[in-house]
C-alpha cells in the first residue's frame, strides 16, 4: 500500500482521525506493515504492549484474557490495542488472525513523538479520552444504582 492509502486507512479510525492529516501522515510514514497467516497470533493476553495495530486486510479474533464472553472481530479500519499507544501495560486480550491478514503497526514511541510534535492534536486526543472516561464513570454509577 502507498503512504496515501495508509493515511486514508488511518483516517477511518475514529481515535486517530482526531490527530489530523499531518500527524496521520507522520504515523503512516513511521509505521510498518505486518502480514499474518490464518491462525497466527498478533499478541497474547499478558504480553507487554508497545504498539497498537490498525487492521489493513483480513480479520482478527480478539478474546479477553479470562476467556469470557468479551470477544470481538477486528476488521479493516479497526484499531487493536488503543491503550498501548499511550501507556505500557500487559495486554488484556489475545488477537489471532482468522484469515490471511495485514496490519499497520504503530509503535508507542512513534505515537508519542507525533503527539509531542503536534500539541493541538494531543489536546484533541486528551479531550476525547476524558469524554470517554466521563461516560464510563456515568455508566458505572447507573449500573451500581440499579444493583442497590
Amino acid at each position: 500500500m502507498s503512504i496515501e492509502d495508509d493515511v486514508a486507512l488511518l483516517e477511518r479510525v475514529p481515535t486517530l482521525r482526531l490527530l489530523g492529516d499531518t500527524s496521520l501522515r507522520m504515523l503512516a510514514i513511521g509505521s510498518d506493515q505486518r502480514d499474518f497467516a490464518r491462525g497466527d497470533v498478533l499478541f497474547n493476553a499478558g504480553d507487554a504492549s508497545d504498539a497498537g495495530y490498525v487492521v489493513q486486510s483480513g480479520a482478527f479474533q480478539v478474546t479477553s484474557e479470562d476467556g469470557g464472553p468479551h470477544e470481538l472481530i477486528a476488521r479493516p479500519g479497526d484499531l487493536i490495542g488503543e491503550l498501548a499507544l499511550v501507556l505500557p501495560m500487559p495486554r488484556p486480550s489475545s488477537a489471532v488472525a482468522l484469515e490471511y491478514s495485514s496490519v499497520i503497526r504503530i509503535a508507542r514511541s512513534l505515537f508519542q513523538r507525533v503527539l509531542e510534535s503536534d500539541p493541538a492534536a494531543a489536546k484533541r486526543l486528551r479531550d476525547e479520552f476524558a469524554a470517554r472516561t466521563t461516560t464510563i464513570a456515568r455508566d458505572i454509577l447507573r449500573a451500581g444504582a440499579k444493583l442497590t
